[in-house]
C-alpha cells in the first residue's frame, strides 16, 4: 500500500522530517491490497473470506480509473480547512454526494460477479434494491465509523464504495496543504485508522503512520502514543506468539482510555498491509476480546468477526 516516501528538506537534529501524510494512490493501492489479501488466503483458515476480499478488492481498483472523475474540494474549501485546522473533505456532507452514490451502484453491479457466501449474495441483492433513505443510513454509518453487528454484510458493501470514492478524492489533494488535526485522526476526511504501520521506507525509517480506515491516506503519528486518546503514558504492546519472540503485528495498548489498535512492523516485513494484514491476523483479535481494552481501529471487513 505504500507508496514512496520523500522526507521534507526541514530538519530536526539532522534527522530528516517524514512527511505529514501520504495520499492514496487508488488503482495502485487496491490492486496492491488485493494481492496481499490472495497471498495471505494461500495460509490462513480464512482463506474463502480473504478470498473474497481479494476479488472485492480487485474490483475496487477497476472502479477507481472507470469512473468519471468526482468533484474534488475547491480551492476555497481546502484554504478554509487548512485555516481552522480541519480536515477538507467533509465525510458527513458527502453522505449525500451524487458521485458517491454512482461509486456505490457500480460496485454493486460489479460485485455480481464474484463468488461469495449465500448470506454475502441476499445482502447484496437487498442492497441493490434498497430505497435511498436505507442507503443513506449506511452512508451515514461508514461515514461515523460505525457498523452494527447484526448488518456487517451491507455495510460491507457501501464501505466498499466509500473507500473508492474517498480515496478518489484524497489523491486529488496536496499533501502539503494538509496539517494535523489531533491525534488519532486524519487530516484528510477526519478518519479513525484501522491500524498503523512503522515504515522502513527510506527517508522515514521507524516513523509510524496511522493508515485512514475511509480514505486511505497515511498519516505519520508518534511512534509510542494512545491512537485513541493521545496519551504516551501506559502504553504496551500483546501479540500472539509465534515463538520467534518478534511478532510483525502487535496491539498497542493504553491502559489510560483502555483502547487498542494494531501497530504492523513493515520495516521488517514490507509486505504487510494496513487493511488485509489486519483481517488476516484475527487471532490477535481473539486474544484481545474479554480483556479490558477495546478495539479502536475501525475496520468495516472485520465486523462481525
Amino acid at each position: 500500500m505504500s507508496d514512496t516516501i520523500e522526507a521534507r528538506p526541514d530538519m530536526i537534529g539532522g534527522v530528516p522530517t517524514p512527511p505529514l501524510a501520504i495520499l492514496p494512490k487508488p488503482e495502485r493501492l487496491f490492486t496492491q491490497r488485493a494481492e496481499r489479501f490472495e497471498r495471505l488466503a494461500e495460509e490462513s483458515n480464512l482463506s474463502p473470506y480473504l478470498q473474497f476480499l481479494a476479488a472485492l478488492c480487485r474490483l475496487q481498483a477497476r472502479l477507481s480509473v472507470e469512473l468519471p472523475e468526482p468533484q474534488a474540494p475547491s480551492a476555497d474549501r481546502i484554504a478554509l480547512a487548512r485555516a481552522s485546522r480541519m480536515p477538507p473533505l467533509d465525510r458527513r456532507a458527502l453522505v449525500d454526494d451524487a458521485g458517491l452514490a454512482a461509486t456505490l451502484d457500480a460496485l454493486l453491479d460489479g460485485a455480481r460477479e464474484i463468488e461469495m457466501p449465500p448470506e454475502a449474495r441476499l445482502a447484496l441483492d437487498a442492497l441493490r434494491a434498497a430505497t435511498p433513505e436505507d442507503r443513506r443510513w449506511l452512508f451515514s454509518n461508514i461515514m461515523d465509523d460505525l457498523v452494527p453487528a447484526d448488518s456487517a454484510a451491507p455495510h460491507l458493501f457501501v464501505a466498499a464504495a466509500v473507500q473508492v470514492h474517498m480515496a478518489r478524492l484524497a489523491a486529488a489533494l496536496e499533501a502539503d496543504q494538509l496539517v494535523p488535526i489531533r491525534t488519532g485522526v486524519c487530516p484528510a476526511c477526519g478518519g479513525k485508522p484501522a491500524t498503523s504501520i512503522v515504515t522502513g521506507v527510506m527517508g522515514a525509517e521507524g516513523a509510524r503512520y496511522a493508515a485512514c480506515a475511509c480514505c486511505q491516506t497515511l498519516w505519520n503519528e508518534v511512534r509510542v502514543k494512545c491512537l485513541s486518546c493521545g496519551s504516551t503514558k501506559g502504553i504496551a504492546f500483546q501479540a500472539v506468539e509465534d515463538g520467534s519472540g518478534d511478532a510483525q503485528v502487535k496491539a498497542e495498548t493504553c491502559d489510560e482510555c483502555e483502547s487498542w489498535v494494531k501497530q504492523m512492523a513493515q520495516n521488517k516485513n514490507p509486505a504487510l498491509e494496513p487493511v488485509a494484514d489486519d483481517v488476516a491476523s484475527l487471532g490477535l483479535d481473539a486474544l484481545m476480546q474479554g480483556g479490558k481494552w477495546r478495539r479502536a481501529g475501525f475496520n468495516p471487513f472485520l465486523i462481525g468477526y
